[in-house]
């Protein structure tokens, strides 16, 4: 599981915001996303880099797995993990009830043919 981000999403959205907006007074983009890594306090522009380029795939401007995209594939692997494991648990109880049947008698299903003794 990935750890939290020291930065709050209000800080990736400005980050973003600034790097569109004085990208224009730099060579290139790079550079507008060191600037703005610096002004801000992030600690490494390629976190700039980042936020960017996933800002860029969510709206549309880049090919990619969007934000929203990535957030349901996670849940329907969770949930598929789930499923997996409640299969797992129907198939032990199924063979533990087959494995059963034996005790049962044949002439109507009714009782154990003798009788359950269970240990303590």
């Amino acid at each position: 599981m990935a750890r939290p981000s020291p930065y709050p999403p209000e800080l990736r959205e400005r980050a973003v915001r600034m790097v569109a907006e004085i990208r224009p007074n730099y060579p290139t983009e790079w550079a507008a996303m060191k600037a703005v890594a610096a002004k801000l306090g992030i600690g490494a522009a390629e976190t700039v880099r980042t936020w960017v380029r996933k800002s860029q795939v969510d709206a549309g401007q880049l090919p990619g797995v969007t934000s929203e995209e990535a957030a349901e594939m996670k849940r329907l692997k969770a949930e598929n993990a789930e499923l997996r494991r409640a299969n797992e648990i129907l198939k032990a109880a199924s063979a533990f009830f087959a494995s059963m049947s034996g005790c049962w008698r044949s002439a109507g299903g009714h009782g154990p043919k003798s009788p359950l003794v269970v240990s303590p």
